[in-house]
């Protein structure tokens, strides 16, 4: 029934930024949050950043913490993920993900088709 649509991937140059985008297609009040995982080829997929849909409640891995934001618009059911200075190691498919509760961790029950971001060194 939920279905989570990336958009905005791409290929940049180190320093560089890009500013992911993720469609919810549901019912906005049964989803506590949002985010954003990824992974890197020969790497399991990790926790990059999530917001709850509602109150102020997010939460980043400290890889990305300072250079990565995640933000979201209510209005258009989409959270964004905005990447400044990414450097080679960023590279990575990057997926949407949402839960329908919260917990002390963020644990994803529906996930995107993800979408590939690329950094040039």
């Amino acid at each position: 029934q939920v279905q989570l649509v990336e958009s905005g991937g791409g290929s940049v140059q180190a320093g560089g930024s890009l500013r992911l985008s993720c469609t919810v297609s549901t019912r906005s009040f049964s989803i506590y949050g949002l985010g954003w995982f990824r992974q890197a080829p020969g790497k399991e997929r990790e926790f990059v950043a999530g917001i709850s849909w509602v109150g102020d409640r997010a939460a980043s891995s400290d890889s990305v913490k300072g250079r990565f934001t995640i933000s979201r618009d209510n209005a258009k059911n989409t959270v964004y993920l905005q990447m400044n200075s990414l450097k080679s190691e960023d590279t990575a498919v990057y997926y949407c993900a949402a839960e329908r509760h919260g917990g002390p961790k963020f644990t994803p029950e529906y996930w995107g088709q993800g979408t590939q971001v690329t950094v040039s060194s």
